[in-house]
């Protein structure tokens, strides 16, 4: 059997630049015993998303207005869908 080492204690930080800053130069092995992890699941994280603006033609917005209302989902979601689908594809 191996003996286990102690590990040291998460210094104490007057401010969050202290700590960023220790965190920028220190290995966290010495603090946390990564073996021991164990998965975490967060459902209501959401990937951060950028506003861009895209022209279309009319008839192509209105044809994928009306796809959108078919399936009873706002246009904007059905495109970022289909363009998720195609990138997949390739």
């Amino acid at each position: 059997m191996s003996k286990q080492t102690a590990k040291e204690p998460i210094p104490k930080f007057k401010t969050e630049a202290q700590e960023r800053a220790y965190w920028e130069t220190n290995d966290s092995t010495v603090h946390v015993d990564w073996s021991k992890a164990q998965k975490v699941k967060l459902p209501n994280l959401r990937p951060t998303t950028k506003t861009i603006s895209l022209r279309l033609p009319q008839h192509l917005l209105d044809s994928i207005k009306v796809a959108a209302n078919a399936r009873d989902v706002p246009y904007q979601s059905l495109i970022k869908v289909w363009l998720q689908e195609k990138l997949h594809s390739h």
